[in-house]
């Protein structure tokens, strides 16, 4: 009897960095190269070429990117550089000149040829008949869906524009049939993401499609309405969280379907800082006031609603009247989730030319009094959530301790993974499971988490 030995398999270890944004490029390069024979490598050890996927937005990003190529030439010595610090492969190759080759953000087919190249696939007939699903990077029961790429806006601390180009929206039936398909495939959250989740759909004058034989624009709140009406294998409706959205006017829209249960109460928007100056210097819409405004009407039609946002420090000619009238906006706008960043110089952008630069002293005391600030507003908010009973997606079941009892770690709706609290529960059963989504009473809270038992 004659038996074919099918030829081993090429593989490929990733360390990707940076946002989410970047998680979801690495995903569809795996999910390419498996398609290819590739097998994935969990080690440095273990992999015939490394990719690195790198951030670029910050300089303290790019030495992090850095350390982390050479992290992987030192244990594996042949790696590929991809992603958003692609741009400047001539710093990448002064520093690390063994890299094999260096490619841009969202280069898909450059990476993919440059892995052929530097590893040539060894599969044959046989293995490419075998079907080969897309590669997750994230836990089975939570998934990214990148709506577009680049952006439009010309802020004066960032660079995306340079690095990822201008705004190129992905159909909306495309985005909707991956969406149905990974909510199909166990995912019980999804989490829209964007570089501006809320111009989706500009750049192709919200282009219709047809889609479960009705039209559908390129539009967020077309998009929002239509995810809402997804169902998991069980009947459920997936959390969906909308994520760097900017206020304009018609995310007003989506509001009432987060207080009819189709979309998961909660928004990200990025409103950077609150003093119109300061605003105004970054390039940035200045209408701070009409946004507190909007977030009394918001919370009136939908009273569960958790608003995360960020805040830059210290951007050059920042006084201490601005930074006064953006802690005295955040006690207003009692926002639930709040990150802050010391402004930081990066190479290629505008605000580098501005006056009046802020001492790094200053910037360290404001981050810290703006992170006093607050957490002293996050505390009262989850204190008042005691005695409660909320909705908890598992993240992670623990082991049972020596007294036999099992903990697991968990999130309410005003909770994203990776960037927000936790909600810990003692005492749950041994059935319980990561996805599964369970009403929690909530017994204690601290300045960012909650502690509850399953009611």
């Amino acid at each position: 009897m004659n038996t074919t030995t099918l030829p081993d398999q090429k593989k490929v270890g990733m360390v990707s960095l940076g946002c989410p944004k970047a998680l979801v490029d690495s995903e569809r390069i795996l999910t390419r190269l498996r398609a290819d024979g590739y097998a994935m490598s969990p080690d440095y050890a273990g992999a015939d070429v490394v990719l690195v996927n790198t951030c670029g937005f910050l300089d303290s990003a790019k030495e992090e990117s850095l350390a982390a190529i050479g992290e992987a030439i030192a244990e594996n010595g042949r790696v590929i550089v991809t992603g958003c610090m692609g741009d400047e492969a001539d710093a990448i190759r002064a520093a690390h000149p063994q890299v094999l080759a260096v490619t841009g953000a969202h280069q898909y087919e450059d990476v993919v040829a440059a892995v052929h190249e530097a590893a040539p696939p060894s599969q044959g007939p046989y293995v490419d008949l075998i079907p080969q699903p897309d590669v997750k990077l994230t836990p089975r029961h939570y998934s990214y869906l990148k709506i577009s790429e680049g952006c439009n806006h010309s802020c004066a601390f960032c660079i995306i524009p340079q690095l990822r180009g201008k705004l190129a929206s992905r159909r909306i039936d495309a985005v909707l049939r991956e969406a149905e398909k990974l909510v199909a495939a166990g995912t019980r959250e999804l989490l829209v993401i964007s570089q501006d989740t809320s111009a989706y759909g500009v750049d192709t004058r919200h282009d219709p499609r047809q889609w479960k034989g009705r039209e559908v624009r390129a539009h967020m709140t077309d998009l929002a309405r239509e995810l809402g009406q997804l169902r998991t294998p069980e009947g459920m409706a997936p959390w969906t969280r909308l994520h760097y959205v900017y206020p304009y006017p018609h995310v007003d829209a989506v509001i009432p379907l987060m207080a009819d249960g189709l979309l998961t109460p909660y928004l990200d928007i990025p409103f950077q800082h609150a003093s119109p100056s300061v605003l105004k210097r970054m390039k940035r819409p200045a209408n701070e006031a009409k946004v507190l405004e909007r977030l009394r009407n918001w919370r009136e039609i939908c009273p569960e609603i958790a608003i995360r946002s960020s805040f830059v420090v210290g951007f050059p000619g920042e006084t201490e009247a601005d930074f006064a009238y953006l802690l005295d906006w955040l006690e207003e706008a009692q926002l639930d989730r709040v990150g802050a960043f010391r402004f930081e110089p990066v190479h290629g952008a505008a605000a580098n030319d501005l006056p009046d630069p802020v001492p790094e002293a200053v910037k360290e005391e404001r981050y810290a009094r703006l992170m006093e600030v607050t957490a002293r507003i996050s505390a009262a908010k989850l204190a008042a959530k005691i005695g409660r009973s909320l909705p908890v997606i598992i993240d992670e079941v623990g082991d049972p301790d020596d007294d036999g009892d099992i903990g697991a770690t968990g999130r309410s709706q005003a909770d994203a993974p990776e960037i927000d609290g936790n909600v810990y529960l003692r005492n749950v059963p041994a059935t319980l499971a990561q996805g599964d989504i369970v009403t929690v009473e909530i017994e204690d809270a601290d300045a960012h988490d909650l502690f509850g038992v399953i009611a």
